[in-house]
């Protein structure tokens, strides 16, 4: 049987591979199985034991090295090689006997989202099982117009990979209560997130906000956060239900 697959997914900082140690933690707490899977060739160091790492096939500084390109070119030629290679990578996590992998996925958003190797990789790690975590940026996310900038990227990210979605706020930490209700109100009536906006300084950007906010609500696309902590584990029950909602009806893992 296919084990449930999560991938974590969101901008360079936000806190991805952070929260797969920490989910993966409480997910081996609670007496479930986990495996951890790392996409990102170009990771220097994560802070989880690693069960299946895409740098056993493809590893961005042997590739600089190899065809003399950059950084950024690397990215682009690695993130190929990714998908070229995936069909080895589903083999071993499928040579698991696990409840969950936890995919990190790389640091570059736009890698891992916009290019056509990214569907390559989602469809054989088998979407009918997976779900995908997008991460708000905190900092980010307490002002409405950057909070739509947010919702934005995380509405094209969710119609690209075309997985049950699960949205959630990172690094919740970092944020007052207030700061988290306000944020919570938001992604939950876009009355009031309209209602920031249009008490924000007149500007071009709080003008196209309005738009873009209207055609997120068009699509009905809007969805509640999820606030989580890697520090303090907040939300890793929330990611837990979304993820048995999406996948398996709402029933829990067997243990």
């Amino acid at each position: 049987m296919t084990c449930s697959r999560l991938f974590f997914v969101g901008t360079a900082g936000s806190g991805k591979s952070a929260l797969t140690g920490a989910f993966g933690q409480w997910v081996t707490n609670e007496g479930y199985d986990c495996i951890t899977v790392n996409l990102d060739p170009g990771a220097d160091s994560l802070p989880y034991e690693v069960d299946v790492d895409i740098r056993d096939w493809v590893r961005l500084s042997e590739v600089m090295k190899e065809y003399g390109l950059g950084p950024n070119g690397a990215q682009v030629l690695a993130s190929d090689m990714l998908a070229l290679n995936i069909a080895e990578v589903v083999d071993v996590i499928d040579g698991f006997d696990t409840d969950y992998a936890l995919i990190d996925t790389p640091g570059q958003l736009e890698l891992f989202a916009f290019r056509k190797s990214s569907q390559v990789v989602v469809e054989a790690l088998s979407p009918e099982s997976s779900a995908a975590a997008f991460l708000f940026d905190p900092v980010l996310s307490k002002d409405p117009n950057g909070f739509v900038t947010s919702m934005l990227l995380s509405t094209t990210v969710r119609l690209r990979l075309q997985l049950s979605f699960i949205p959630v706020l990172s690094k919740s930490d970092l944020l007052s209560e207030a700061e988290q209700d306000m944020i919570g109100s938001w992604s939950s009536d876009f009355q009031s997130l309209w209602a920031a906006l249009c008490d924000s300084p007149t500007s071009a950007q709080t003008q196209v906000s309005l738009e873009f906010l209207q055609a997120i609500d068009a699509l009905g696309a809007g969805m509640p956060l999820s606030f989580v902590s890697s520090d303090t584990w907040e939300g890793m029950t929330d990611i837990y239900a979304a993820v048995q909602m999406a996948l398996q009806g709402g029933e829990d893992v067997d243990r």
